[in-house]
C-alpha cells in the first residue's frame, strides 16, 4: 500500500504528506530521501552535504549518494566522483525510478514527488493524489514561509512547475497537469492543508489501509 502525493510549488505537499502518514501510521518519503541513501551508505548527512562545493540539484545530490552506497550501478572511472559527474540526466531518473521502486515495496509509505505516479503506476493498492492551488495563493505561501520577496517566490515557483512538467514530458511522455494520470486532485487553498490530508486518510480507510 502507498500513497503518492504530486503537487503545484507552493501547494503544500510536504504538510499534507506529513498529515497523512501521521494520522495512517505510515512512513513519509519526501526531502529526507537523501538522508535515506547517505544512512544507506553509511555517511551522515553533513558527510554528503562536505562533499559538495554547491548546492546541487536534487538529481545531483541523489546520484553522489547512491555512488557510495551502490558502485555496480555507476561506469568505472579513475574516481567515484568523476563517474557521477559524468552520469546523464537520463540515467540519474532510471536510479531514482529504482530508489523508488524500493521505498514503495516497503508497504505503508506515504511518497511525495520524484513522479512517484509514474514510476508506480502498475502497482496494486497505489493512490495517486496531486494537489494544486491558485498561483497567487502559491506564491503568497512561498513568500511567506522562506522570507522571500514575492516577485523572486513566483520565479521559483514558474521554474520548479515548469521542470516538473518536462521532467514527466521528456522521460515518461506524460502530461503533468493531466487530471486523469491522478485518483484525486485536491485544492489546498480551498480545503486547507487538514482538510486535503483528511480527504486522502478517509479514502485510504474506506480501502481498508488504516
Amino acid at each position: 500500500m502507498v500513497i503518492t502525493i504530486s503537487r503545484q510549488y507552493g501547494a503544500g505537499g510536504s504538510d499534507v504528506g506529513r498529515r497523512v502518514a501521521d494520522a495512517l501510521g505510515w512512513s513519509l518519503v519526501d526531502n529526507e530521501l537523501i538522508e535515506r541513501v547517505a544512512a544507506r551508505a553509511g555517511l551522515t548527512p553533513d558527510e554528503v552535504a562536505e562533499r559538495e562545493e554547491r548546492v546541487p540539484t536534487f538529481v545531483e545530490r541523489l546520484a553522489r549518494t547512491l555512488a557510495l552506497a551502490s558502485p555496480q550501478l555507476f561506469p568505472p572511472g579513475p574516481a567515484a566522483g568523476a563517474a557521477v559527474d559524468d552520469l546523464s540526466e537520463a540515467r540519474l531518473v532510471r536510479i531514482t525510478e529504482k530508489v523508488v521502486s524500493e521505498l514503495a515495496a516497503q508497504g505503508r509509505v506515504v511518497l511525495v514527488g520524484r513522479a512517484a505516479p509514474v514510476v508506480l503506476g502498475r502497482q496494486d493498492n497505489a493512490m495517486h493524489v496531486k494537489l494544486v492551488a491558485p498561483k497567487l495563493v502559491r506564491i503568497h505561501l512561498a513568500s511567506e514561509r522562506f522570507g522571500i520577496d514575492p516577485d523572486v517566490a513566483q520565479r521559483i515557483l514558474e521554474e520548479t512547475d515548469d521542470m516538473r512538467a518536462r521532467y514527466h514530458r521528456e522521460y515518461y511522455g506524460r502530461d503533468w497537469a493531466d487530471p486523469l494520470n491522478y485518483d484525486m486532485i485536491l485544492n489546498t487553498a480551498r480545503l486547507g492543508m487538514d482538510g486535503a490530508a483528511g480527504v486522502i486518510v478517509g479514502r485510504a480507510r474506506e480501502l481498508g489501509w488504516s
